[in-house]
């Protein structure tokens, strides 16, 4: 039985709700749970000085928690002046994985940051940026193409992210932190709208794993992606 009384292979609620910045080109609300991430696009109508003259585009993002996010208040990294480790390993993340779904050549010389904030976390808070970081970018997207800047569409494709584990010797889908802290395995597994594999981070917590539970887990991220790529459809069509 999982502390949250799901099914095995049961996501937790999601929500995702979109226009809720009044500036950004792209905003949604994301919400898998308890874990809730405002994420925004920002174009800029340059791209970053090493794409100058190529005619190719970008896509960055940038991630960060809220002071309290988490059961204690957690120093502004601002305040210490300087990014932890864990914040540019997951924006990188967030980045990658957006960019894998992106034409640069048709973006053209222009750069979208995606700016993923977790207001209240409760684990897979990076699986759920890039999920939203999607929904915002698209919306961006459709007001490049309805300005006209952009001629063809630069998304070639959905993705989305999701965490899945071994807690208790059971292999889970979307852990929250109560099982994400005890896990054995722990893993995140990006993966496109045609089921294509973006990126695969698991590691041991506990006892090695073996390749027969790692494709378990990547089967119930499969399912997991499914549902959220529906979720994501929905959220923009609105």
């Amino acid at each position: 039985m999982r502390p949250s009384g799901r099914a095995l292979d049961q996501l937790r609620t999601i929500s995702i709700e979109t226009g809720v910045s009044l500036h950004a080109e792209g905003s949604c609300l994301i919400k898998m749970g308890n874990t809730h991430v405002l994420c925004t696009a920002s174009i800029e109508d340059k791209p970053p000085s090493f794409l100058r003259n190529t005619g190719m585009g970008w896509v960055t993002a940038e991630y960060g928690m809220l002071p309290r996010s988490t059961h204690t208040r957690s120093r502004r990294e601002a305040a210490a002046g300087k990014q932890s480790g864990r914040t540019q390993e997951i924006q990188r993340l967030i980045g990658r994985s957006l960019r894998a779904v992106v034409d640069r050549q048709a973006l053209g010389e222009r750069q979208i940051t995606v700016d993923c904030d977790v207001i209240q976390a409760d684990g897979g808070t990076r699986c759920a940026a890039i999920t939203g970081g999607w929904v915002a970018l698209r919306l961006a997207m459709n007001r490049l193409m309805q300005k006209g800047i952009v001629t063809g569409d630069p998304l070639l494709d959905h993705v989305a992210a999701i965490s899945c584990g071994i807690y208790a010797g059971q292999p889970l889908l979307d852990l929250d932190y109560d099982e994400d802290s005890a896990a054995g395995t722990d893993g995140n597994f990006v993966i496109t709208g045609k089921g294509k594999l973006v990126e695969i981070q698991a590691s041991a917590e506990g006892a090695p794993f073996s390749t027969d539970e790692l494709l378990t887990l990547m089967s119930l991220g499969m399912k997991g992606t499914e549902l959220l790529v529906a979720a994501q459809k929905q959220a923009v069509s609105a």
